[in-house]
């Protein structure tokens, strides 16, 4: 199993992305630099999203990057995905712990709540993610942050934080300084015309090494 990096852009598939086409924009957006991938899916019968998730999971490998399976734990074990990303109200963090067991990278969204991220922290997360940070087309009603809970979250916590939320490579400066270790996007890498390209853009924003003062 791969480790949660402390840097880079994570990318999260949109849920209208299918087939091919998903295929080719995650081959081109890891050429571009892409350090972690999310596959979400909410639509469609089990079967077809497990060979996607499949098919997509060895372009991540051949490639090095983790796979992490939204919300849906079973489909995680059953392709053998690096891990999972829980939301509020999905799979308890222990029970996905123990159907995926001490290796698998298990992240937790934690929206405007550090003493959240804290207790996921002590309870196993391998990563916490807050947000959204920025009007985002993705998820529009989301619970808005602001940058200062990361700067809270970098000196409470040792796990990874990751900052979500319409992010694009002229806002994620703020975020990075503040405390973010990585940015996760949706659109801006999988709604780009060139998904390579896209990365690319962000690429500054990591060149530091993980430091925070970009």
């Amino acid at each position: 199993m791969r480790r949660f990096p402390r840097g880079g852009l994570y990318a999260i598939n949109r849920d209208q992305d299918a087939g091919d086409p998903l295929e080719c924009a995650l081959e081109k957006a890891i050429r571009g630099g892409l350090a972690v991938f999310q596959y979400r899916r909410k639509t469609g019968p089990r079967e077809g999203r497990e060979h996607e998730a499949a098919r997509l999971l060895q372009i991540c490998r051949r490639s090095g990057i983790p796979l992490i399976v939204n919300d849906d734990v079973e489909l995680a074990r059953r392709i053998g995905a690096d891990g999972v990303h829980l939301g509020r109200g999905d799979t308890s963090l222990a029970a996905a712990r123990e159907v995926l067991g001490r290796n698998a990278i298990i992240g937790v969204s934690c929206y405007d709540s550090v003493p959240r991220a804290q207790r996921l922290e002590r309870a196993g997360a391998d990563y916490v993610a807050f947000g959204r940070f920025f009007p985002s087309r993705t998820k529009p009603l989301a619970t808005p942050a602001d940058a200062g809970i990361l700067t809270e979250a970098r000196r409470l916590l040792t796990i990874p934080i990751v900052a979500i939320g319409g992010i694009t490579p002229a806002n994620g400066a703020v975020l990075r300084r503040a405390g973010a270790d990585v940015l996760a996007v949706v659109d801006a890498v999988f709604g780009a015309a060139d998904p390579e390209a896209a990365v690319r853009a962000f690429e500054a924003l990591f060149a530091n090494g993980g430091r925070h003062d970009v």
